[in-house]
């Protein structure tokens, strides 16, 4: 809902349960009012806060930092600048207020400084409100845009010292959440490799006492699969500012010619008070409704041939793979990396995406309509954005890829990164993608990104440090235009695991690759991590091989290994061919399992039961009236029995049949003295079903 005073200064954005509010002075100064609780016009709230005057002055310090809605580089600021353009005159904004108008559920505020025109967007969906900013030149001169930030989040003075959450790792250790005190000064995490980064994932969260199902939490997070910044600021005066946007530093993104524009990426704020459980529900909620595509269609269990095979595949030996998988109840099959151009290692073939002729003599259409025949979807792996120096496109366009002129070319994984900022190098890759796409019946598209950007160069170009952001603008373009062409092929994000993974990309794929750290010990702390933002219906999980080849040797049962990879997208990446017959058995009864629970799962609310900390740690899932709890124990300590388990998001007054054993349990037990799971000694796991009768 969107209130607009009567006077057309102040402006209230609510959703279910909060409230977002600014206002334009009568200097003309946009000034941030509140973010949190519901509020309206009605209650005489906002007008109430639009008429407190500013601070006092104060030495040294500005009455508006801390206090503007977004703030831009010159006059009387000090604080962090979400907008520093430059012209060859002058650097700096001067804007003044133009008007404002709706679209929908659509607030823009329009501002002008000369020929530049900047318009604030925001968009309240549940209780998430989407800001973004879109930067125009009307000349007669070019604009460079050192810094344009999506937007500036306000926190309210509280007498507490805020918490700061993120989520820090690297590769194999994706997604790990640490909470710290926030200090004076800024807090800045993000990525300066081309991409989103395993290092960190663009969220933060902040409270003061929350628990993981009470107290107030804000909370942040940015729609951008390049190189981004987010800067947490606690101000001398104790206020604080969440700023973020495209780009790590301000050494310049654009540079707009006249009737040029930008559109800065979403960043998405959030105000809840059930606690980070709440808030990550509401998360998930918004994902699911507003920014992954068909949300509602849940995701098949998939086999991918990766771990099994590696680069050594052949077209027999996949048909096998499909058979096998095929009897435990898959239903998508991927071959990965191995079956286009020269590729017998990580050496030779990125770039050339036809199917390799010794290993698929007739193309993918063969072996995609055996894995059809077998009833199920066929998918493959592709690395689109990369090309190999021994490969027939650098041989012959070595000017497409990220250069510097003069310098050294670094070489990750014997690869190169092709400028997909360059309009021909995104008609080469629609050319070769799109007939593939119509060549065999793919259904599935696993799309990887195994290096960072190293030497961004674009020689002869005007501009060349605008590659980090077309770079980005042009991958989106060719997502956009496949899923266009093949309405029915699903895409799924992968950049060596979690490395591509925030709003702006999960826009445009039906699942992401969490990490490729597949050991089913450490995905459990990686998922707890991951679902602080994201929902279970994106993070794809596989069950592999025991011993752990990829990482550690852990051995581990197959019950432990299906239950943790059941708390996302199932899918298996073992060699099946090794599978005994029991062991395949027993995988047709966790598949079957997971179809059966996959609604709540992927569609339900999650609850985090207990984190993974070294004993017992659970999530729940609730869908209507139905709940799922996974639970897993690491180890158990002294021979002390497990403890119980108190669910949550079940109705106190109803009971509950768990339908394997028909046990009855009353809700109010459930919520207040839990549920025993009989796990004991090391690495147990089990799945417990509970249905409102």
């Amino acid at each position: 809902m969107l209130e607009i005073a009567e006077n057309g200064r102040t402006w209230i954005l609510s959703g279910p349960a909060s409230s977002y509010a600014l206002h334009l002075t009568a200097e003309g100064e946009l000034l941030h009012l509140h973010w949190g609780p519901r509020i309206t016009l009605a209650d005489a709230d906002a007008e109430a806060l639009a008429v407190r005057p500013l601070p006092e002055y104060w030495p040294f310090e500005s009455p508006l930092d801390g206090r503007e809605e977004y703030p831009v580089e010159g006059g009387p600021r000090f604080t962090r600048p979400a907008l520093s353009v430059r012209t060859d005159e002058r650097r700096g904004t001067e804007w003044s207020f133009e008007a404002y108008d709706t679209e929908g559920d659509e607030l823009r505020l329009r501002f002008r400084d000369a020929g530049l025109t900047v318009t604030l967007h925001y968009r309240m969906r549940h209780d998430v409100l989407e800001r973004w900013v879109t930067l125009d030149n009307q000349g007669p001169a070019p604009v460079e845009l050192l810094r344009a930030d999506s937007a500036t989040w306000t926190l309210p003075d509280r007498e507490d010292g805020w918490r700061l959450s993120q989520l820090h790792g690297r590769w194999a250790a994706e997604s790990q959440l640490t909470q710290a005190p926030l200090t004076y000064g800024d807090k800045v995490i993000g990525s300066r490799r081309g991409h989103t980064g395993h290092q960190h994932l663009p969220w933060v969260a902040l409270d003061t006492d929350a628990t993981e199902e009470r107290g107030e939490v804000y909370g942040c997070a940015l729609g951008w699969s390049g190189s981004w910044r987010i800067a947490v600021a606690q101000l001398p005066d104790a206020r604080v500012q969440i700023t973020g946007g495209a780009g790590y530093d301000d050494s310049g993104l654009l540079s707009l010619a006249a009737g040029e524009s930008f559109t800065t990426p979403v960043f998405a704020g959030l105000w809840s008070d059930g606690g980070f459980g709440g808030a990550s529900r509401a998360w998930h909620a918004y994902q699911r409704a507003y920014v992954i595509p068909d949300a509602d269609q849940d995701r098949p269990v998939l086999f991918n041939s990766w771990e099994a095979t590696n680069f050594d595949i052949s077209e027999e030996q996949q048909e096998a793979l499909a058979r096998r998988a095929a009897a435990i109840g898959v239903e998508l099959f991927v071959v990965d990396d191995g079956w286009f151009g020269a590729r017998t290692s990580d050496r030779a073939g990125l770039g050339d995406w036809a199917p390799n002729p010794d290993r698929f003599p007739s193309g993918l259409k063969p072996l995609g309509d055996q894995v059809r025949a077998l009833g199920m979807q066929f998918g493959i792996w592709v690395e689109p954005e990369m090309v190999n120096p021994d490969s027939e496109l650098y041989r012959a366009h070595p000017d497409w890829v990220q250069f510097q002129a003069g310098r050294k070319q670094t070489e990750f994984r014997n690869q190169l990164v092709l400028n997909l900022a360059r309009e021909d190098v995104q008609e080469y890759l629609w050319g070769q993608l799109d007939t593939l796409l119509s060549s065999a019946p793919v259904d599935y598209v696993k799309w990887d990104f195994n290096r960072c950007f190293t030497d961004a160069g674009w020689p002869g170009d005007a501009y060349p440090q605008r590659l980090w952001v077309d770079h980005v603008r042009g991958f989106y373009a060719l997502l956009d235009r496949l899923r266009e062409a093949h309405p029915g092929v699903a895409f799924e994000s992968c950049s060596g695991g979690g490395g591509r993974i925030d709003l702006g990309v999960m826009s445009r794929t039906d699942q992401v690759w969490t990490s490729d750290n597949t050991d089913p010990l450490d995905r459990l702390v990686i998922q707890h991590g991951f679902s602080q933002i994201h929902p279970a219906r994106v993070m794809a999980a596989w069950v592999t091989d025991s011993p752990n080849t990829q990482l550690n040797g852990r051995v581990s049962s197959l019950r432990f290994r299906f239950v943790s990879a059941m708390a996302g997208v199932l899918g298996v990446g073992g060699d099946l061919e090794e599978w005994t017959e029991e062991e395949l058995a027993e995988a047709r009864e966790w598949v079957d399992l997971y179809k059966e629970i996959r609604p709540l799962v992927q569609r339900g609310d999650l609850y985090r039961l207990r984190p993974p900390r070294g004993g017992l740690s659970a999530v729940q899932y609730v869908l209507g009236d139905e709940t799922v709890v996974l639970a897993c124990l690491q180890a158990q300590h002294y021979g002390e029995p497990v403890p119980a388990l108190r669910l949550r998001g079940l109705d106190p007054a109803a009971s509950y049949e768990c339908p394997e054993t028909g046990e009855i349990h009353r809700g109010a037990v459930l919520l207040h003295h839990g549920l025993r799971t009989r796990l004991r000694g090391d690495l147990d796991a089990t799945v417990i079903r509970l249905r409102r009768i």
